[in-house]
């Protein structure tokens, strides 16, 4: 299974790489959607979010405020660091489970029985053989550096623009002020040492057109069909 790992700085452009990516058939978790449903009416995580702070991110309704809870968290790198205890674990089992899903399909259409039980691939992580088929997948992971997701893909993809259009396609997605825009910018990983650690490199600062063509030549680079780095993964 060829595992692509995509990932960037915000505003970059992963949702437009990824967009393209299932235009050829290519199945993509989306982590960010992902981290959403963590959070959902009824979740025991949106309770405990809830519980910890309260009126200072609900609105009149009673509704959970996304944006205020922002700022709390890219204001304060504990509360930031203890929502991601929170949601992290939830987002990795189901990632792990759209690849587990993915690798039994690619078993029963050739024939490959696939145990459960304490020594199945199942429950060893994402670190699924060639022999199950050479599909590729698209794991969009903003956040793949920083929670030491490296070893859940094959190979690293991260989408680049000018600081400049960060920050303008920022502003034009979301309400942000331009505070709230470089507190987010800064709770990543630099752009240039994700850059730095890319298997592949895509440059979002021209047109769509170029951006697809780029995704099309890294899509046809010879790269092995193989189980994620270091065969596995680590929560640590």
């Amino acid at each position: 299974m060829r595992i692509i790992g995509l990932t960037g700085g915000v505003g970059t452009g992963k949702s437009t790489v990824a967009r393209i990516l299932e235009q050829h058939g290519i199945p993509v978790a989306d982590a960010d959607q992902m981290a959403r449903q963590a959070l959902a009416l009824g979740s025991p995580i949106r309770d405990r979010v809830l519980e910890r702070y309260g009126k200072a991110i609900q609105t009149p309704s009673g509704d959970l405020d996304r944006r205020q809870l922002g700022q709390i968290v890219f204001a304060d790198a504990a509360e930031r660091a203890w929502l991601e205890a929170q949601i992290h674990p939830f987002v990795k089992a189901q990632l792990q489970d759209f690849l587990f899903g993915l690798a039994e399909q690619s078993s029963e259409a050739h024939g490959v029985l696939l145990e459960e039980g304490p020594g199945s691939q199942k429950n060893s992580g994402p670190g699924f053989s060639s022999a199950q088929g050479s599909q590729t997948v698209c794991l969009m992971i903003p956040l793949l550096f920083e929670a030491h997701m490296e070893n859940w893909a094959s190979e690293i993809w991260v989408v680049t623009c000018t600081p400049e259009q960060q920050r303008q396609r920022l502003a034009r997605r979301d309400p942000l002020t331009p505070e709230e825009i470089e507190a987010r910018i800064a709770s990543q990983w630099p752009l240039a040492e994700k850059v730095r650690r890319a298997d592949v490199v895509l440059d979002n600062s021209g047109s769509l057109a170029k951006l697809e063509a780029q995704v099309k030549q890294a899509l046809a680079l010879e790269r092995p069909f193989a189980s994620p780095r270091q065969a596995g993964y680590s929560d640590e």
